[in-house]
């Protein structure tokens, strides 16, 4: 291979995740967007809390129940059309559910979470593919870490944008990340493409699979060509650690997605913050989630990911506890809790990725870990939205946050007890 093609595709190991980043960026911002202006939404579509609680619910059960959809759409088309999809998908249903109906704001929010379903699918398979294993666990933080900037960038914006244009063009402007990010990863594919393509020059063609760190390296293509070649069709089902991993993930995004939605609602309630300020505060609890997705995979190169998975749970306790005894050190609580959540989703990504044999297996083990946890976690918010309706305070709420997350703790590390 000359130095002109190892330079670029050394280019291409870079380009590909930094496309990832910005589709990152759809993956959860759009399902946040509406809970800083959701005193709002109600106000003016009459919505009870329990709707209201579906707005976020809804995305998080199209990750469950459209997940095999997911899974065969990306079975039939390439990941790279896949990708593309949930993005056209994504920018679709915002687009709908910026219109001033409780129809369009339902129906919209299916749409963005059947589009970021085949995303959340897909992701890890690329990331997979094209990325040498000692580098899996940064590019996964990097990833998470990018879901959580997306959250925090609508926590931190859409209230602003609501008080000056009003919430429905307030949460329709958050498109545009998706059309930077189909931009991006066209271009990124382009490129991969040009890249891999065998060179005139070169009378050995250049693979076009396996991740392209090991491209560069004749010997490592070989050998991730004869264990594609060699995996045996796995069924997570019948894998005791696939559902370990299902239930701590379901632990992990039922407390997500139960303090997302109603912690600018508890922030007003408990303490008074005003509106903005309130979605302004929750967004620490998103944005400190980049300390953990990006912690976790340098723990992961000197420890075992059980003892991660304990540790991220010990400092996620910190945030239902302390919001229970202590509303008034909620910047602490935020900072803790958030930082765990970043490392939660991380690491379990992580651990995925180093036990699956194929992209087949990749796909398979992630749709159904994603599908069953999603599935858990989409009660979060309409649990906690109904609780607090039924008993008029956050002390039911924030106690069943805190038995999720001691599933997490405790299943996750049993899961993983013998994943090195």
């Amino acid at each position: 291979m000359n130095a002109a093609a190892r330079t670029g595709l050394r280019g291409a190991a870079w380009v590909l995740p930094a496309a990832i980043v910005l589709i990152a960026l759809n993956f959860r911002g759009p399902i946040v967007a509406t809970a800083p202006v959701i005193g709002d939404i109600r106000l003016d579509l009459g919505l009870t809390a329990t709707i209201a609680g579906l707005l976020t619910t809804i995305p998080v059960l199209c990750f469950a129940l459209a997940t095999p959809f997911a899974s065969w759409v990306i079975a039939k088309a390439d990941p790279e059309r896949a990708v593309s999809l949930s993005l056209v998908i994504v920018l679709a249903g915002t687009v709908v559910r910026s219109m001033p109906s409780a129809a369009a704001l339902l129906v919209g929010t299916a749409i963005i979470g059947i589009g970021i379903t085949i995303g959340n699918v897909v992701i890890p398979v690329v990331i997979r593919r094209d990325t040498s294993p000692e580098r899996v666990g940064l590019v996964t933080g990097v990833y998470t870490s990018a879901l959580n900037v997306g959250s925090m960038i609508t926590s931190l914006g859409t209230a602003p944008l609501a008080a000056a244009w009003g919430w429905p063009l307030a949460i329709a402007v958050w498109a545009v990340l998706a059309v930077i990010a189909g931009f991006a990863w066209t271009y990124a594919v382009g490129a991969r493409a040009a890249w891999l393509r065998p060179s005139t020059a070169n009378t050995e063609p250049l693979p076009v699979t396996g991740p392209i760190d090991q491209v560069l390296d004749t010997g490592a293509i070989r050998t991730v060509r004869a264990a594609q070649a060699a995996a045996e069709p796995v069924r997570p089902a019948r894998r005791l650690i696939t559902w370990g991993l299902t239930l701590a993930f379901g632990g992990q995004a039922f407390s997500y997605y139960a303090l997302t939605a109603w912690i600018p609602t508890l922030l007003h309630d408990e303490i008074g913050f005003s509106k903005a300020s309130s979605g302004a505060s929750s967004s620490v609890f998103q944005i400190l989630a980049v300390v953990g997705a990006l912690g976790v995979p340098v723990l992961a190169s000197k420890w075992r990911p059980r003892a991660i998975i304990s540790l991220v749970a010990f400092l996620w306790l910190a945030m239902p506890l302390g919001l229970l005894f202590a509303p008034q050190l909620w910047l602490l609580w935020s900072v803790l809790g958030g930082a765990a959540q970043g490392g939660g989703i991380t690491v379990i990504f992580i651990v995925i990725v180093r036990i699956v044999s194929s992209d087949a297996d990749a796909r398979r083990m992630s749709a159904f870990v994603q599908g069953g946890g999603y599935l858990i976690g989409s009660a979060g918010p309409i649990v906690a939205g109904s609780l607090h309706g039924a008993t008029g305070n956050w002390t039911a709420p924030l106690l069943v946050v805190l038995v999720a997350v001691l599933t997490l703790g405790v299943v996750g590390t049993f899961a993983a007890r013998r994943v090195s």
